[in-house]
């Protein structure tokens, strides 16, 4: 029931942020301006990632309403307007056109496909980027000015998964990994295995796609098997990846599965129940259950709304922590007494330096550079125990 509410309260707090959008206007972006402060939201609600997207939109709207309660960014309240695009690149694109007639400051985005596929407007447009997407594509200055990454690449996570599975192995053995079947899902894969090769790890490595909307993956386990893999190393979402487990616990397979960022989560370790104990995770976001300092406010705030926070899962509370790192930006920027542009709220994150989450995020801190938009390389190591994520290693980097 507690959880229930919540779910409400978000979904109100997303209607009330809505209509706040109506009270903008060209003067919002003034650093005198004590207008609201428009940040477009692209969430998948309803799409194939929806289980860990809702939730990841449930906590930015958690610390919008949060913040604005707390006097906003330097004053003034935070109007974040956001809409479902339900995992479809299009949608994705005609929201971006929106928000840009709106005028946001800035945006939050969701997938790596429509992430990838902004990116070009984005630099065109100047307008700050963070999203759910860790595609090590979005990385680099050059290519993708106004693009932020808030925690390890897809890449970086595979490369403390591969080296944890080494050490773990002790000795020769091999991998598959299973993947989204999109750019999301394959954004690792390439990276995975040149690191193998890089580093002369001991590891046969392959790959296969995930069917989408399938229920049975014995298929899959089956390709697994063939190629003898002792390791299961997953880039999905928490629902298939759960369905996965429990379909090579009913096999009597004895694979090993290690989730990334999207799978390595809550969602996984209650769907997939008893098949998820000792399996994996490779998790750049602490979950509550962590209990680092960087939750306290989450916890108090969830308590305070009258929801149990065992009910926000970490995808909660990566989007918590997303839009903090933009927040900050951007009041950084306001503090410098400069206007909310695009390019002034990129320098401000490039040169800012480091932003404390707590221990939250990787080793801690998430800082830019206007070298490197890789706001941390290090990941944390859980495995699962009674359901919870319990921490094997803090601050795994490759």
């Amino acid at each position: 029931m507690k959880h229930s509410r919540f779910l409400i309260s978000a979904a109100a707090a997303s209607a009330s942020l809505m209509v706040l959008s109506a009270c903008g206007g060209s003067g919002a972006s003034s650093a005198d301006s004590d207008e609201p402060i428009p940040i477009g939201v692209i969430a998948d609600l309803s799409g194939a990632t929806g289980d860990v997207g809702s939730n990841y939109n449930e906590g930015m709207l958690a610390y919008v309403a949060h913040r604005n309660a707390d006097g906003g960014i330097n004053g003034r309240e935070i109007n974040a307007i956001s809409n479902d695009y339900a995992y479809e690149i299009p949608q994705a694109e005609e929201l971006y056109r929106r928000y840009l007639n709106d005028e946001v400051v800035a945006i939050q985005g969701w997938g790596t496909g429509d992430t990838e596929a902004l990116r070009t407007r984005v630099a065109n447009d100047e307008l700050p980027f963070i999203s759910g997407s860790f595609s090590e594509e979005l990385t680099d200055p050059e290519e993708s000015p106004y693009n932020f990454l808030i925690a390890p690449t897809y890449s970086d996570q595979m490369r403390v998964a591969l080296n944890w599975i080494a050490e773990d192995a002790g000795g020769p053995t091999s991998v598959a990994v299973l993947h989204h079947d999109s750019p999301f899902g394959t954004s690792p894969v390439g990276d995975g295995e040149a690191w193998v090769d890089e580093q002369g790890l001991d590891i046969d490595y392959v790959s296969h796609a995930m069917p989408a909307g399938t229920t049975n993956f014995a298929g899959v386990l089956s390709q697994v098997d063939a190629a003898g893999a002792e390791y299961i190393v997953i880039q999905n979402v928490a629902s298939p990846a759960a369905h996965l487990a429990r379909d090579l616990a009913a096999q009597g397979g004895d694979q090993k599965i290690v989730c990334l960022n999207w799978c390595g989560n809550e969602l996984f370790a209650t769907s997939a129940g008893d098949a998820a104990e000792g399996h994996m995770a490779v998790q750049p976001i602490a979950p509550l259950s962590a209990e680092k300092p960087g939750h306290a406010e989450i916890t108090a705030y969830l308590e305070e709304n009258g929801t149990d926070p065992s009910a926000a899962g970490v995808s909660f509370v990566q989007g918590w922590y997303a839009m903090h790192v933009m927040a900050e930006g951007i009041a950084h920027t306001l503090e410098a007494g400069e206007d909310l542009t695009g390019a002034a709220i990129r320098e401000s994150l490039e040169s800012m330096g480091a932003i404390d989450t707590g221990g939250v995020l990787g080793d801690g801190t998430v800082e830019f550079s206007a070298d490197s938009h890789r706001g941390t390389v290090a990941s944390n190591i859980y495995e699962i125990k009674d359901g919870v994520l319990s921490e094997v290693e803090a601050g795994a980097t490759p």
